[in-house]
């Protein structure tokens, strides 16, 4: 489905790459479920739809969660040829997680149980859409916007956090804000430095392998979510490349879906055994 109801805020076109869209696995269920926003990796520039987007939604379907693949724009399509950088995909991870929430009755969903996935730099957006959220506006005439598009818990795995440091991955924060950005832009979207206490739960994945984006990234929003009194649980393990998804043909790292699920669990998200 079109993630707009007709041109998305900051394009006046409607080529490849200009309309992003939710791909949903909606889960039967006697009950409302809960419900998540996946979002690929790709630097910005790229979705991983296969091994960080389908099988992820069809992953939680087997958990009994409803999900909706996030097709955020990005640098790579779009926009007559130059594509999008900040805030459009923002933007639309936030719609995206309000979306959920205003159809939280007619999808069975439970308003109080919709999160985030992330990778890479879908881990990132991940991170933006925990740390930035508008609380919604009751009197506006879009009954989505009229919805919080804070989650209720976030799963980062290895995921880009830091910005202007050594161990950020340059290409993705080049596609998002440019070679040469402002510099209260680029502390605002290093994520670890806007974690709050309202920030959600978080779970994060990482390898001590990686050396696209250093595992140093996952321990800085820890670290941050510790400080903070956010809850959050941090797994990292020592062999592995970048992008593994569900790493089910790597010994060590092939846990962290079972542990993810088990932490869902503990937090109520999840319902089934």
């Amino acid at each position: 489905m079109p993630l707009w109801p007709d041109l998305p805020p900051g394009t006046t076109l409607r080529g490849e790459g200009d309309l992003p869209e939710l791909i949903v696995t909606r889960v039967e269920s006697k009950s409302p479920t809960a419900a998540v926003v996946i979002l690929p990796g790709g630097g910005y520039g790229g979705h991983a739809m296969d091994h960080e987007g389908h099988q992820f939604a069809a992953w939680f379907e087997s958990l009994g969660v409803t999900s909706a693949i996030c097709t955020y724009r990005l640098r790579g399509k779009g926009n007559d040829g130059k594509g999008y950088g900040h805030p459009a995909p923002m933007v639309d991870a936030q719609r995206a997680i309000q979306t959920l929430r205003a159809r939280a009755e007619q999808w069975n969903i439970d308003p109080d149980r919709i999160g985030v996935i992330g990778f890479s730099a879908g881990g990132h957006l991940c991170s933006t859409v925990s740390t930035h959220f508008v609380d919604g506006d009751p009197a506006s005439e879009d009954p989505i916007a009229r919805v919080s598009s804070r989650p209720d818990f976030s799963i980062l795995c290895y995921p880009v956090i830091a910005f202007g440091q050594p161990h950020t991955h340059k290409g993705s924060q080049r596609n998002l804000i440019g070679a040469d950005p402002d510099e209260a832009l680029l502390q605002s979207l290093s994520n670890e430095k806007q974690v709050s206490d309202k920030t959600p739960p978080a779970f994060l994945f990482h390898t001590g392998a990686d050396t696209a984006v250093p595992v140093q990234n996952s321990i800085d929003y820890y670290l941050a979510c510790v400080r903070h009194g956010v809850a959050a649980e941090l797994h990292v393990f020592p062999k592995g490349r970048h992008g593994l998804g569900l790493a089910q043909s790597l010994p060590g790292a092939k846990q962290w879906p079972d542990l993810c699920a088990d932490w869902l669990r503990r937090l109520g998200v999840v319902t089934t055994p």
